[in-house]
């Protein structure tokens, strides 16, 4: 495939952008935006535009291992239909459990809940979207009797006013964020962001209401009350296309909590502009009232008539690149195929379809139930696919604990070494970006094929084909038997007729018959069209429901958890980084998980900045250098979502939350943790820089990132600092201060070139870490340089880097002399790639101002 281009579809999050990839050696590729790609017209965020270095074989699991040891394909999967037969046949089919992923295509999809539901007999399939959309999915259901995002991306840029409801969309869509920001220039599109945090994004806003978490209901709530007291009702769209249940209106009640002149600027807003969409993501959906949140929202939207024309609509923004096309194929564990529910009907023309006597009788567990269950031991079997859940449900510790006593822990794994992966008794090496070959479905419904760009490594298989074998070692091989990812495509489309019998919107059957060769060129294609709700909703009788929702009650002030822990995504990461991990580039915005605590929060309690901080909850504690930042609330802290056992010592953010969740959809309440927080003071600190991947124990804090030519590790602990009898072989040079207990050492290979470094102090400075790092990818260094920490005649300082698709510091844009972050784009390139870095370029900019204005 060398220099031939490659049209595929992004790996990350739920935007769905369009890549072009060209092939240039055996693990190289170079990136491009699609440009004929309706999601994003050749724009790339920062994570797309660096995929080129995360396909690379390091870290890959490659070939089958069983108890630890590798193994062949036919030994793993013998072993995994054995556990599975047996544990079917004495305990019953609900004694197993698939949990999987969106980072599966929906073909693989489709043959987990067909091989789960249709023929193991059990609904116990569930996807970590469950995580981070079902909450929406519900609100969906109760309000339009199906799962439609009744939204594309084109009413971004038609809408006169757009609502972010829990996005961060600068950091998390950044492509969205570019149509945005279009907008916004070319025909004044007002933009309010409804966050606890002052983001990137809020500080960019027209309006930025800081709602109090989980305070989302009662706002929107409200803001209908205040439609109605204003006569901006829609009547005729209510009377022809909504139910309205009886006092409906009676219930708009509860304390938003907002100061009034902020609430009346966002009413004015949404009283002067009908053309609005509201997007909403994670914030909005993580939480113990998410659904109510997801359909407070809706009520607005049919209230006011607002829907189902261009630039209007409530619009669910999925986090994972095929969030969508799981729900359509049935991975959540409470519908069938096809967006197909569980009744008599339903389920009659899904077992004449897949031909089977075996189908399941109802719902499975959704995610914390399941892993309750196996803890429990009532799930004696479980198969883990493209998933970390060891790091990304709440209360993980709990999840080890459950993964621990489980008899059977199967993983199909593209990762060696995940937090997961360390639990399992059977490793499945799976295709990852870059081999797959299928389909993803985007936010806006839009279906694009995600192609190969190299050959499978190793003895690695895709996961259809992976469970497509253990099925046939279970006797069902006839209704396993594709020969081609195509097969499978063409089997689901015709399946989604089921879908329109039940009057259903999905619809994929005029896909059906492609050949394989159609398949291979399928274009991107949106079902459901621009409106998929302007002829009616998918409801028995045809109209849409408003949803009485009631805010939540204010959670009772505990003094021994008096903060509320919120947690999130960094700009340039993924997930558990097990991808984005392997990127010396990405790695350079966020090199540790950081703790967000407003300045006087901070004072209070004893924090410094770059100091580190325990944040304790009832499940567990977790560790974190501390940042600074006015855009918090008082009381709240923020955290990141990403990093591991394997990537830290200390900051598994996910031991934090408890396992509240949602009653209607089963999503768990991340954002609104009670929780407590300390100051962490070791005895020394330090950081090494080193070739390879270095392992640490009976350490109080330690961070590893990827940087060129090796890994930066940032270090604390207590006692004895005794790190550096894990350094390699090699020629050492050391200095030592012992009155400051300074320790340097360096150690070079035979030709000079640093192996690693190691700098350690108890009451001093650290010198920068940027130079020292950049000598792992120099072919010799000055030992006198290397003990020193910097070169000799040093480089300009860049400061911290702002904009890392052009290597753009803070010191370079504030010497360049711009005013708007145009001109900035102009000057140093910096945001003229990605966009994701332009509001940290306009806060730098601002706060250049200040500090000429107080000069």
């Amino acid at each position: 495939m060398t220099g031939r281009a490659v049209r595929t579809t992004c790996a990350y999050c739920g935007v769905g952008c369009g890549v072009s990839a060209t092939v240039t050696g055996e693990r190289t590729v170079t990136i491009k935006g699609d440009a004929g790609h309706r999601a994003n017209f050749g724009r790339l965020c920062s994570k797309g535009t660096h995929l080129g270095e995360t396909v690379g074989l390091e870290g890959r699991l490659l070939t089958p291992e069983v108890f630890g040891r590798q193994a062949g394909w036919d030994e793993a999967l013998d072993l995994v239909a054995t556990r599975l037969r047996d544990c079917i046949e004495q305990h019953g089919p609900d004694s197993v459990a698939f949990y999987v992923s969106g980072q599966l295509l929906t073909e693989d999809y489709y043959v987990a809940n067909k091989l789960m539901k249709g023929f193991i007999g059990s609904g116990n399939i569930d996807t970590n979207s469950r995580l981070c959309m079902a909450s929406a999915v519900a609100a969906h259901n109760r309000a339009f009797g199906e799962d439609i995002v009744p939204c594309t991306y084109d009413d971004l840029e038609a809408a006169d006013l757009v609502l972010l409801v829990g996005s961060n969309t600068a950091w998390c869509h950044p492509v969205l964020w570019q149509r945005l920001e279009r907008a916004r220039e070319q025909h004044g599109t007002k933009l309010v962001v409804i966050d606890p945090r002052r983001t990137e994004t809020a500080e960019q806003a027209d309006l930025h209401v800081p709602v109090a978490p989980d305070g989302d209901v009662a706002l929107f709530n409200s803001l209908l009350a205040e439609m109605q007291a204003r006569g901006l009702l829609d009547a005729d769209y209510l009377a022809e296309h909504v139910n309205v249940p009886e006092d409906f209106w009676a219930g708009l009640t509860g304390d938003h909590g907002i100061a009034p002149d902020t609430f009346r600027s966002l009413a004015d807003l949404v009283a002067a502009h009908p053309k609005m969409v509201t997007m909403f993501s994670m914030g909005a959906n993580q939480s113990v009232s998410g659904t109510d949140k997801g359909n407070a929202i809706i009520n607005l939207h049919l209230a006011t008539g607002r829907i189902n024309r261009l630039g209007a609509g409530p619009f669910s923004i999925t986090g994972q690149p095929n969030a969508m096309g799981g729900r359509e194929a049935g991975g959540l564990a409470n519908m069938l195929a096809c967006h197909l529910g569980f009744s008599k009907a339903e389920r009659a023309d899904v077992a004449a379809f897949w031909q089977t006597d075996r189908l399941c009788t109802g719902p499975g567990l959704k995610a914390v139930e399941m892993f309750q269950a196996i803890h429990e031991g009532r799930i004696k079997f479980v198969w883990v696919m493209a998933t970390n859940p060891a790091v990304s449900l709440p209360d993980a510790g709990f999840v080890r604990e459950a993964l621990a006593r489980c008899e059977t822990v199967v993983v199909s794994e593209a990762s060696a070494d995940t937090d997961t992966t360390r639990l399992a008794h059977v490793l499945l090496p799976a295709l990852a970006w870059g081999e797959k070959d299928g389909t993803v479905t985007n936010s806006e419904r839009l279906v694009s094929r995600q192609r190969p760009l190299f050959d499978p490594p190793g003895e690695s298989l895709a996961d259809w084909q992976i469970m497509s074998a253990v099925a046939r070692r279970l006797g069902w091989g006839d209704d396993f038997a594709w020969d081609s990812v195509a097969g499978i495509f063409r089997e689901y489309a015709a399946m989604t007729a089921l879908a329109g019998r039940h009057g259903k919107v999905l619809d994929l059957t005029d896909k059906a018959q492609l050949d394989d060769a159609g398949f291979d060129l399928m274009e991107p294609f949106q079902w459901g069209g621009a409106f998929p709700l302007a002829n009616g909703y998918a409801t028995p009788d045809r109209r849409a429901r408003l949803v009485t929702v009631q805010a939540p009650e204010p959670a009772a002030a505990n003094p021994d958890f008096p903060f509320r822990l919120n947690n999130g995504r960094y700009r340039d990461q993924w997930h558990t980084m097990t991808r984005t991990g392997w990127s010396a580039t990405l790695s350079q915005h966020r090199r540790e998980p950081l703790l967000e605590v407003h300045p006087a929060d901070a004072a209070a309690r004893g924090l410094t900045a770059g100091g580190l901080a325990r944040i304790v909850t009832a499940q567990g504690s977790a560790v974190y250098r501390v940042a600074l930042s006015d855009g918090q609330r008082r009381g709240d802290l923020f955290v990141p979502m990403h990093w591991t056992d394997v990537t830290a010592g200390g900051g598994r953010t996910n031991r934090l939350p408890g396992q509240g969740v949602d009653p209607v959809s089963g999503q768990p309440g991340y954002k609104n943790t009670p929780a407590q927080v300390e100051p962490l003071k070791p005895e020394w600190r330090a950081f090494l820089v080193s070739r390879e991947i270095a392992a640490f124990e009976g350490l109080i804090w330690w961070a590893r990132s990827r940087v060129a030519g090796g890994w930066l590790c940032e270090l604390a602990g207590d006692g004895a600092c005794d790190i550096a009898r894990m350094l390699p072989d090699g020629a050492r040079i050391e200095a030592a201060d012992h009155v400051r207990g300074m320790r340097r050492v360096a150690v070079q290979d035979e030709t000079g070139a640093l192996l690693a470094a190691l700098f350690v102090t108890r009451s001093g400075e650290l010198p920068p870490r940027e130079w020292v790092a950049a000598q792992l990818a120099q072919s010799a260094a000055s030992p006198i340089e290397l003990l020193a920490g910097r070169a000799s005649t040093p480089a300009p300082d860049r400061g911290p880097i702002v904009c890392i698709c052009h290597g753009v510091g803070e010191n370079e844009i504030a010497a360049c002399g711009a005013g708007t972050v145009a001109e900035v784009g102009e000057a140093t390139q910096a945001g003229t790639n990605c966009g994701s870095c332009r509001p940290a370029i306009a806060r730098l900019l601002a706060g250049l101002e200040l500090v000429e204005a107080a000069e």
